[in-house]
């Protein structure tokens, strides 16, 4: 009980730095509202119900920490309107995105915001997708306009037959962006700037396809923007060409890994490649896109020395940086029961950076972002090398 205060305050504390020592529940929907699936329903089983009730099917896509999730779960999906909606037309179900079964699915469906709604069909082929809070009247609304498949089908099929027609291919752009169809939009993307690689940038539409729609780091268009930036930072500037580069490839070394069944795998033919792209683009700083996939796929295996032997590597790396908020992030892996080794070894390495602060060899943070921190982070390292000793604040 008192491990269990302790970790809670510690989390308050913390600003959230270590949410994994402690997953609040999602909750239950009231009976007047929305009635869900059974935890643990997947979606070939919810659409087996769907085939025989003749439904739709409604998936929430959400996360334990997600705060608008929860006010759906609150304010929304209980609301008697709301219910009698959704029950009539869909199987609801409800998966967590970061549970051993919702990991792979965000992954295939490109879920990236929290939360996503899909709708699918009965056969579990997707129609359309709502994100963000709603309230009940206007959830409503949205859900009777995503509902209706009349949007994609027929332009789909004129893709498919080789149709690359340049109106028809901005038709369907707006389509799949309408639909937060990620993987479709890059590839008409693809097929709308083939071709105008060493061109787009003095194009305003054309840009904007580039920067909304290439999610593809092997792309055409996006591999000359690496090697030929300056274009692109003369029309929108050099912080925006910066970020979606780092963007693409950053969201691109996270589906390096395969997580099914509970497990977790890397793919080491497509980790071979990328890592061939990065050197062959001479990015910077290829070995964070290497060393994060390394230290993400130890932290989904619990395999602790791993972890922290490719955390000491990146530390170790002249051409990286890791700030004290990333220290902090990969920290919040270890839980109460990790072992106790592990725990002492994050904490050297937690020590070191404090004394490089203390020492005025490094400057401690005060912003993430354009988010002002409310404690400088000398503070917060020292904070959380406590609480991994069990000690509570101010001990």
């Amino acid at each position: 009980m008192k491990n269990n205060l302790f970790f809670k305050l510690t989390l308050l504390s913390l600003l959230y730095i270590l949410p994994s020592l402690l997953r609040e529940g999602s909750g239950v929907s009231l009976a007047q509202g929305v009635i869900f699936e059974p935890e643990g329903t997947t979606l070939e089983q919810a659409a087996a119900k769907a085939q025989a009730e003749n439904k739709l099917i409604f998936l929430d896509c959400y996360t334990t920490w997600c705060g608008p999730c929860k006010k759906m779960v609150r304010e929304t999906f209980p609301q008697e309107s709301v219910g009698t909606y959704m029950n009539a037309k869909f199987v609801n179900l409800k998966i967590d995105m970061e549970s051993a079964y919702g990991a792979p699915l965000a992954k295939k469906l490109q879920v990236q915001a929290y939360p996503t709604f899909v709708i699918f069909t009965a056969n579990a082929e997707e129609i359309n997708r709502i994100l963000g809070y709603h309230d009940a009247e206007s959830f409503i609304k949205v859900l009777e306009e995503k509902s209706q498949d009349n949007s994609s089908g027929p332009l789909q099929q004129r893709w498919r037959s080789g149709d690359r027609d340049p109106q028809f291919l901005m038709e369907y752009l707006q389509t799949l962006n309408a639909s937060y169809k990620a993987d479709e939009a890059n590839d008409v993307a693809e097929a709308i700037l083939d071709g105008k690689e060493e061109t787009f940038a003095a194009d305003s539409t054309l840009r904007m396809v580039f920067m909304r729609n290439i999610t593809n780091p092997f792309a055409k268009s996006f591999t000359y923007t690496v090697q030929h930036p300056q274009a692109l930072m003369d029309a929108i500037g050099e912080f925006p060409v910066q970020m979606k580069l780092a963007n693409v490839m950053s969201a691109y070394q996270r589906q390096l890994i395969i997580e099914a069944d509970g497990t977790a795998t890397l793919d080491q033919e497509k980790y071979d490649r990328f890592s061939n792209l990065l050197d062959s683009l001479q990015i910077q700083n290829a070995d964070h896109y290497r060393l994060m996939t390394l230290i993400t796929l130890a932290e989904k295996q619990k395999d602790w020395t791993s972890y922290l032997n490719n955390i000491r590597k990146y530390m170790a790396n002249p051409a990286l940086d890791a700030d004290d908020m990333q220290l902090a992030r990969w920290t919040k892996a270890f839980t109460p029961d990790t072992d106790k080794l592990y725990k002492t070894q994050m904490q050297a390495i937690l020590r070191k950076r404090l004394s490089d602060i203390r020492e005025g060899k490094r400057e401690p943070q005060t912003r993430v972002g354009n988010m002002k921190l409310s404690r400088p982070t000398d503070e917060l390292l020292e904070m959380i090398i406590n609480a991994l000793d069990g000690k509570m604040p101010g001990q």
